[in-house]
C-alpha cells in the first residue's frame, strides 16, 4: 500500500524514528567485553547510516524536482483534467484499496516492532586478523617487513619498531623525498585509517582530519612543520649567494667568460647542471638559462643523478613541492592517529614482549583459556543481573567487591590530575600509580617536560612548568658543554674546543 509518494513519505519517517529509538536503547546497555563493545558500536554505526540515506531521500522528495509530490497532493483535493471534483477522488481512491484487498485476500498486518528489536541482537561481521586479537592489538608486521627493507628503514626488532613508526623526525628528510617512503608512508596510513575504522567506527574520522588539514596549512605556511622548515639544515650549510650567477648583466657568452672556471662551475652546480667541459661550454651551457627555464631545459644539460635544482638551493619545482608537502600531510595524519590509538600502541607493546618469553604451546594454551573466559563471563552475564546499589567496583571474580575493602582502600575518595586533562582518580593507590601511566606520561610530553621522579605527586600544570623551569636554571649552571669545554689538539700542539677545531677541519686548515 505503500505505493503513493506521501506513503512513502511516511514510511520514511516512521523508519527514522524507530532507528533513533533503537539506537538510544542500545546505548544504554553497557557491554561486558572488548566484542561486546566493538558489536554495539558497528550496529549503531549501521542504524546511523540508514538514518543519514533515509534522510538524504526526504530531501529529495521534499525539494520535489519533478512536481510529484505536488501533483499527488493537488489529486487528493480532487483536482482532475476536466476540474474539482472531490467526491470522484474519493470513490476512485476507495476502488482502488478495495481492488488491492480483493486481490491479496491473505494479506496480513507485519508488526515492524520485532523486525526493528532484531537488529539489537544482530552481530555484525568485523574483520580482524589473528595478531590483531579482535581490535585488541595492531598488526604491523607487513609494515615492519617494509621499514627494514627499504633505504630510510634500518634493521631493528618488531618490538623496537613499534616505538620508532609513530616518529618520521628520525628519518632524514633526504630518505623522504624517495618514491620508496611515500609508498611506506601511504600503507601506514591507510593501514591505521582502517583499523581504527574497525575499533572506533562512531568516530567521525572526517572531521578528525578536517582539522588536522587545517592546522596543517597554517603550520606550512609558516614553515613550522617540524623537519619540513628548511631542506639545507641536514646537510648543515646554507647555499652561498655568490654562487648564482645574475647574467642579465651580460649579453654574450664571451663576456661571460670573464667571471673565470670556478665561479661558472659553481653557478652551473647550483642549478643542477653539468659542471664539466671546457670554460667555453660551461659558459655556453649556463647562458642558456638566461632565455630558457631550467624546466624547459633539454635533460641532457643536467648532472646525472640529480632530480632538479632544488638540491643546491634553487626553489623547487612547484610539482616537487606538491609531493613534498602530500608526504608531510600524511606524516601529519599518522600522528593524529596514533594519539588516538595510542592505549592501543601500548597493549600492543606489552603483548610483544610477553609473547617473546612463551612458546607456541603456552600462547595457545593462554588463547584458548581466554576464550573459554569470555565465553563463561558473557553466559553469566546474560542469566543474572548483578545487585549492586552502591556502585562498588568490580572484582576478579566480576562482583563487587566488599565494601569494608572499598572504605579500608579509599576508595570513595576522589583524586584529579590537571596534568591528565582533570582526569578523576579513585582511591591513594591508583592516584600514586597513575604517575607512571600513558595519560599521565602524555599529558607531560605535551607540556615539554620529562615525567622523573622529580614531579611525583604533582598535578597542576603551573606547578610543574615551574618546577621545571627551576631544575633547568640549576643544571645550566652546572652543564657540561662539550663544544666549547671539550679539548682537541692539533699536530702543532695548538688547543682548539670542539667547535673551532672541527670548523677549522672542515675549512681544511689543520
Amino acid at each position: 500500500m505503500s505505493s503513493t509518494l506521501l506513503e512513502v513519505t511516511r514510511a520514511a519517517h516512521e523508519e527514522v524514528e524507530r532507528l533513533e529509538r533503537l539506537v538510544v536503547k542500545d546505548l544504554q546497555t553497557e557491554p561486558t567485553s572488548n566484542k561486546g563493545r566493538l558489536f554495539q558500536t558497528h550496529r549503531v554505526r549501521n542504524m546511523i547510516d540508514t538514518i543519514t540515506a533515509t534522510t538524504e531521500k526526504l530531501v529529495e522528495i521534499y525539494e520535489d524536482k519533478d512536481n510529484a509530490r505536488k501533483d499527488e497532493i493537488a489529486a487528493l483535493g480532487g483536482q482532475t483534467a476536466t476540474g474539482t471534483n472531490v467526491f470522484s477522488a474519493f470513490y476512485d481512491r476507495l476502488k482502488e484499496i478495495r481492488e488491492y484487498h480483493r486481490r491479496h485476500p491473505a494479506a496480513r498486518v507485519v508488526d515492524a516492532n520485532e523486525e526493528y528489536e532484531n537488529l539489537l541482537k544482530e552481530e555484525p561481521l568485523i574483520e580482524f586478523s589473528g595478531e590483531e586479537a579482535f581490535g585488541r592489538f595492531l598488526d604491523l608486521h607487513e609494515l615492519f617487513n617494509q621499514y627494514i627493507n627499504s633505504k630510510f628503514g634500518e634493521h631493528i626488532e618488531y618490538s623496537a619498531y613499534l616505538d620508532v613508526f609513530s616518529q618520521p623526525l628520525k628519518i632524514p628528510r633526504k630518505m623522504k623525498m624517495t618514491r620508496q617512503y611515500r609508498e611506506y608512508m601511504e600503507n601506514l596510513l591507510e593501514y591505521l585509517i582502517y583499523f581504527f575504522q574497525r575499533t572506533e567506527p562512531l568516530q567521525d574520522l572526517d572531521r578528525i582530519f578536517s582539522k588536522v588539514e587545517a592546522d596543517f596549512e597554517e603550520q606550512w605556511a609558516n614553515g613550522m612543520i617540524p623537519g619540513w622548515d628548511t631542506e639545507d639544515q641536514e646537510n648543515g650549510h646554507v647555499p652561498s649567494e655568490h654562487t648564482v650567477i645574475d647574467l642579465d648583466y651580460y649579453s654574450t657568452v664571451e663576456e661571460l667568460l670573464e667571471v673565470g672556471p670556478e665561479k661558472l662551475k659553481e653557478a652551473l652546480a647550483a642549478l643542477g647542471l653539468k659542471s664539466g667541459g671546457t670554460v667555453q661550454q660551461r659558459a655556453e651551457r649556463l647562458f642558456l638559462t638566461k632565455h630558457t627555464p631550467l624546466e624547459k631545459l633539454d635533460k641532457k644539460h643536467f648532472a646525472k643523478g640529480s632530480r632538479g635544482p632544488e638540491k643546491n638551493g634553487v626553489a623547487a619545482p612547484p610539482q616537487e613541492v606538491g609531493n613534498l608537502k602530500d608526504i608531510a600531510l600524511m606524516e601529519a595524519k599518522m600522528q593524529k592517529l596514533c594519539d588516538l590509538l595510542e592505549e592501543t600502541i601500548e597493549r600492543t607493546k606489552q603483548n610483544v614482549e610477553k609473547k617473546q618469553a612463551l612458546t607456541y604451546e603456552e600462547m595457545e594454551a593462554e588463547r584458548e583459556e581466554q576464550e573459554e573466559t569470555q565465553v563463561d563471563t558473557e553466559s553469566d552475564d546474560e542469566e543474572q543481573q548483578i545487585y549492586n546499589p552502591l556502585k562498588l567496583p568490580m572484582g576478579w571474580d566480576g562482583k563487587p567487591i566488599p565494601y569494608w575493602l572499598y572504605k579500608l582502600h579509599g576508595l570513595g575518595q576522589e583524586f584529579k590530575c590537571e596534568i591528565c586533562g582533570n582526569y578523576s582518580y579513585w582511591g591513594r593507590r591508583a592516584f600514586e600509580r597513575h604517575f607512571k601511566e600513558w595519560r599521565h606520561q602524555h599529558g607531560m610530553r605535551c607540556l615539554g617536560i620529562p615525567n622523573t621522579k622529580n614531579f611525583n605527586e604533582i598535578t597542576s600544570i603551573e606547578e610543574a612548568k615551574d618546577l621545571w623551569k627551576k631544575i633547568q636554571e640549576r643544571q645550566g649552571v652546572n652543564k657540561w658543554r662539550p663544544d666549547l669545554e671539550e679539548e682537541y689538539e692539533d699536530k702543532e700542539g695548538n688547543i682548539y674546543n670542539k667547535k673551532t677545531y672541527t670548523d677549522l677541519q672542515r675549512q681544511g686548515l689543520i
